[in-house]
């Protein structure tokens, strides 16, 4: 779903062009410079939804009013600001708003998306899915706060600059709060893993 989608003939103009130079043209009315916006960042917003959100569908229609609001407020953004960071401070804002309207979570769809090299055997293939599955759900049961950093630090790579930028915060509070939920986010982890051990040992005392 990509209603900003620009012109083949323009794709290749807009890939030089920085966050800046697509930003004043879209505030001239270059709807072409808007769309090179979209199709570069709309990736990562909508990876960010996710984690966020916990469901596919939510974080479409994040995505979607990420741009929307961008389309509206191009000439809100900071001169000194990262484009890349606004877009996720809005972001964080409408998935926020959404996870207390709805009061429900939706459990992250298990589709992986990394592929290794090579031809893996459907054993290995489910344990990788598996372990993506868990690492996904542990990070869906964070505090808020956490649940930030982690997606835009460890995820997105975001620096720490960028990630105080999005979440309005100082650069100190993004470092200490990355350390607290990464051990957080460890335990979930060890303790999905125990489980997880435990039912294939279950299952094998049934059988």
């Amino acid at each position: 779903m990509e209603p900003f989608s620009a012109p083949r003939q323009y794709q290749d103009v807009q890939a030089y062009l920085d966050d800046d130079a697509l930003v004043a043209r879209a505030r001239a009315g270059d709807r072409e410079a808007f769309a090179g916006l979209y199709e570069r960042h709309q990736g990562a917003i909508f990876r960010f939804a996710l984690h966020m959100t916990g469901a596919t569908a939510s974080a479409e229609d994040v995505v979607q009013e990420v741009f929307v609001a961008l389309m509206r407020g191009l000439d809100r953004i900071e001169a000194n600001r990262s484009v890349r960071a606004y877009l996720y401070g809005i972001a964080r804002h409408i998935a926020a708003r959404r996870k207390r309207r709805e009061r429900l979570w939706v459990s992250f769809n298990a589709e992986a998306h990394e592929v290794a090299s090579g031809s893996p055997s459907v054993v290995e293939d489910l344990q990788r899915r598996d372990d993506l599955v868990r690492l996904r759900d542990a990070i869906v049961a964070l505090p808020r706060k956490y649940r930030e950093v982690i997606a835009l630090c460890d995820l997105e790579t975001l620096s720490y600059e960028e990630a105080a930028s999005s979440l309005g915060c100082a650069v100190g509070t993004i470092r200490s709060r990355l350390h607290r939920a990464r051990a957080r986010l460890a335990g979930l982890l060890e303790r999905a893993d125990n489980d997880a051990r435990f039912s294939r040992r279950a299952a094998g005392w049934v059988l």
